[in-house]
């Protein structure tokens, strides 16, 4: 993992959306993005990488990139040709956020490359460990539980809008360094 990087694995010289503390990786915002354009699809309907790319404001070749590895995780499926395109591999309601980006940037919450409960620090940095295992199941926790369908609706359970309803959600704060 990258520091400050919860999310996984970036790739080389890929942008990321920081967002206070938790870094999304451009990969993954640019997929959760195009899944849930094709959740807003009906479910039998073809959608062009090129319309997704165009809607999203994201190169085309990126984006089939991405949607390539979505393929390869099992999350959509594809058709060549003229009336082809991708669509969901499963209902939009069975296919969470925390899917997404384990297809594109892998395991949640890895420490360099490492599973959290694998990693040995020296005292007194032993402990360290216990809050990269918790964080990664806050990440899970919240992740997991929302939904494509969720997200493409607008409507999340409790835990996602008791978040969002705490005003300090909506502020970022400085990085440390900004600070005087």
């Amino acid at each position: 993992m990258f520091p400050g990087t919860l999310l996984g694995k970036r790739r080389p010289c890929q942008a990321t959306c920081d967002t206070g503390g938790v870094r999304v990786s451009a990969g993954v915002d640019y997929a959760v993005r195009a899944a849930v354009v094709l959740a807003s699809q009906p479910t039998d309907r073809w959608t062009k990488g090129e319309a997704i790319a165009a809607g999203q404001g994201v190169s085309f070749r990126y984006c089939e990139q991405l949607l390539a590895d979505l393929r390869r995780a099992g999350l959509v499926v594809s058709q060549r040709g003229a009336d082809g395109g991708y669509r969901l591999a499963r209902p939009a309601g069975e296919i969470s956020v925390a899917d997404v980006i384990r297809a594109i940037d892998g395991p949640l919450g890895d420490v360099h490359g490492v599973a959290p409960e694998d990693v040995d620090y020296p005292e007194p940095a032993t402990h360290v460990r216990d809050v990269w295992v918790a964080t990664r199941s806050a990440l899970r926790t919240l992740l997991e539980q929302v939904s494509l369908a969720d997200v493409t609706a607008g409507r999340f359970g409790p835990g996602v809008t008791g978040l969002l309803d705490d005003p300090e959600a909506w502020e970022r704060r400085p990085h440390m360094r900004d600070r005087h």
